[in-house]
């Protein structure tokens, strides 16, 4: 199959220029769940040509509601594996690097960010979502952008993007500034990221969660709480969360020919 004309639609929006860039765009995605999982397949949709994902976990029956890869065929699989599988059948020259391991300080330098021109924060668990967010602002090359919760949340319209240092109602932004407080204060740089001011509580009772294999990392465990999910928000959360990427390229490739223009 010829793969150019699978986003003849999307460079007649867009152009050929913005198509190219977009093509040797690198993205480094961090979280390929309920919102990590829909962000992966709208960027490899739209062009983008270079993508990382990382994520140790296997998919679990409580996955299903929301995370796109998680199916009842697809149950006990590493979700970058799953993921990784239909993104190359979307886009058989996509370029994946697949990790299945753990974003933390200790690993930190062997995801290599600042080969990137994206890094994206769609993980939900506060020390690694923190130390994430940490290291990619400390380099000046790399764009961040991050999703704030999604969990408990019903309404579309409410979701917004902006500045972190302008998120108001959101639990996950909330502990997020309280965990940079007590390590060392807020990052230097703002950063643009989705999020909602939308509250809502649980209404039923959490189900008991399927254990983590041996040796496996029980995230759950890690959850001071376990929060009601749907997926049309924890998908528009993702699919925001590649619009601006692909916005942001747009942008400067706009930007780029405006200057060539002048000159």
């Amino acid at each position: 199959m010829e793969t150019d004309s699978l986003f003849s639609r999307t460079e007649l929006m867009l152009g050929p220029e913005t198509m190219r860039r977009l093509a040797a765009t690198r993205v480094a995605l961090f979280g390929t769940g309920g919102v990590g999982s829909w962000c992966a397949e709208a960027l490899v949709r739209t062009g983008v040509g270079r993508l990382m994902l990382v994520d140790s976990d296997r998919v679990a029956p409580s996955n299903v509601n929301r995370q796109l890869m998680a199916t009842t065929q697809t149950i006990g699989e590493p979700k970058v594996d799953v993921l990784a599988e239909r993104l190359r059948a979307i886009n058989p020259r996509v370029e994946l690097d697949v990790r299945r391991a753990v974003y933390e300080e200790a690993t930190a330098a062997s995801f290599r960010l600042e080969e990137f021109d994206y890094v994206i924060d769609a993980i939900d668990s506060l020390a690694e979502k923190a130390a994430l967010i940490r290291h990619a602002l400390s380099i000046p090359s790399v764009t961040l952008f991050a999703s704030m919760g999604a969990a408990l949340k019903m309404d579309p319209a409410l979701v917004r993007t902006g500045r972190f240092g302008k998120v108001e109602g959101d639990g996950l932004a909330r502990a997020l500034r309280t965990k940079f407080r007590k390590t060392g204060g807020l990052p230097a740089r703002d950063f643009l990221c989705v999020w909602s001011p939308e509250r809502r509580e649980n209404r039923g009772a959490p189900a008991a969660e399927a254990p983590a294999a041996p040796g496996e990392r029980d995230w759950n465990a890690r959850k001071a709480r376990i929060n009601g999910t749907v997926a049309h928000m924890t998908a528009l959360f993702g699919l925001t969360l590649a619009s601006l990427v692909v916005r942001d390229v747009e942008n400067k490739c706009t930007a780029n020919d405006h200057e060539t223009k002048k000159n």
